[in-house]
């Protein structure tokens, strides 16, 4: 797993919101392409070191619990996810969201945690392909600038969801797991994309 020291992390305030952006180093042999593919294809088996794994499991083995996609059909934009997660393996860290994906595609992945209309965690997966690879950027939005957000949801998903120390045990975390995309994803692409368009 890459170490948090690996990427560029800025945190900032705005109107009652966090937001964070994350420049991840540089994912090797990894394309915009096989990521768009990734993050509609995380759910399901893959073949590593010999045994068959859900890939949810082999993109942070030591961190993810689970990963269900809760609404019918394939994923795409509406697509409703469950996703649960102990950050740094600490039952203490647990991360329970349900997400919808708003958009998939050669150039990001979009997921967000609406309640009553407004955005309370919005997660925003930036891809540009590069000589090497790709260079990958993340933009995490807790909170909204809507009423109801102003009022007492940004509150709550910043006492609930992400207070502090969970909110940096997450960015420790999605360093380690988009790093790890490198070690597995040009493989299980290539193999497995023409069975699964």
């Amino acid at each position: 797993m890459r170490g948090l020291e690996s990427a560029s992390v800025c945190t900032s305030s705005d109107d009652s919101r966090t937001l964070v952006t994350i420049a991840h180093a540089p994912l090797e042999q990894v394309t915009p392409e096989m990521l768009a593919w990734w993050y509609t294809h995380v759910s399901g088996t893959m073949s590593y070191a010999g045994r068959t794994w859900p890939r949810y499991l082999v993109w942070h083995p030591l961190d993810h619990i689970a990963y269900d996609v809760t609404s019918p059909g394939e994923v795409s934009a509406g697509t409703r996810l469950h996703v649960t997660e102990a950050l740094g393996r600490d039952p203490e860290m647990l991360l329970d969201l349900h997400l919808t994906v708003e958009t998939v595609d050669d150039e990001a992945a979009i997921f967000t945690k609406r309640v009553l209309g407004s955005s309370v965690v919005r997660l925003v997966y930036e891809f540009t392909a590069i000589r090497a690879g790709c260079q990958y950027t993340t933009h995490l939005t807790i909170g909204d600038t809507k009423p109801l957000g102003q009022l007492f949801l940004n509150s709550h998903a910043h006492r609930k969801l992400f207070p502090p120390a969970k909110l940096a045990a997450w960015i420790r975390h999605h360093v380690e797991e988009i790093g790890n995309l490198e070690n597995f994803l040009p493989d299980l692409f290539t193999y497995r994309a023409p069975h699964e368009p």
